[in-house]
């Protein structure tokens, strides 16, 4: 394999790459960080930063060429290609005060939500269609999770559950 070196870094570089080790919560970024500062300060080669960050070599030798060529933000991820996210933390705040309100309440038909109904019902509020599938986690997250609805019969007469005990019903044969 070629052997590969570190540039020279600059006073700031220097100084922002250690912020970024100690500042960051991205583990990702700061074994990069890492990476770099061992080159640097501990003038290691890449055998040795393979023991310590536990990476291979070919991966150290990825971010250090990424770190020579555009510095500080060669050790952050590339966007990723994809369709970017619809959701926003707006709706989510919006679907967690709905599910909590009754839909009657809100003019709707029914007194029962279901992941169909919020995900219309948000659907005609926000413009945004989201699956059901989506609804159903966004709640999860929020601590609340939707279960079947437990149908009751039930009478006002006041002996009703008299009269449904002698109820006897036919069998079946």
């Amino acid at each position: 394999m070629e052997k590969i070196k570190l540039r020279k870094l600059t006073e700031k570089e220097n100084e922002e790459l250690l912020k970024l080790y100690d500042k960051t919560k991205d583990v990702r970024i700061k074994s990069r960080a890492q990476m770099i500062i061992l080159a640097k300060e501990q003038k290691m080669i890449v055998q040795e930063i393979v023991e310590i960050v536990r990476a291979s070599d070919q991966t150290i030798r990825r971010w250090i060429k990424r770190f020579n060529a555009e510095g500080i933000n060669g050790l952050y991820d590339m966007p990723r290609p994809g369709t970017p996210k619809k959701m926003t933390s707006a709706y989510r705040e919006r679907l967690l005060e709905i599910v909590r309100r009754r839909p009657r309440t809100l003019e709707q038909s029914y007194s029962m939500w279901t992941l169909a109904r919020l995900a219309d019902f948000m659907a005609e509020e926000t413009g945004l269609r989201v699956s059901t599938e989506t609804v159903r986690r966004i709640l999860k997250s929020g601590g609340i999770v939707l279960s079947r609805p437990q149908h009751t019969i039930s009478s006002p007469d006041p002996e009703y559950k008299v009269k449904k005990k002698r109820l006897k019903w036919p069998e079946i044969t």
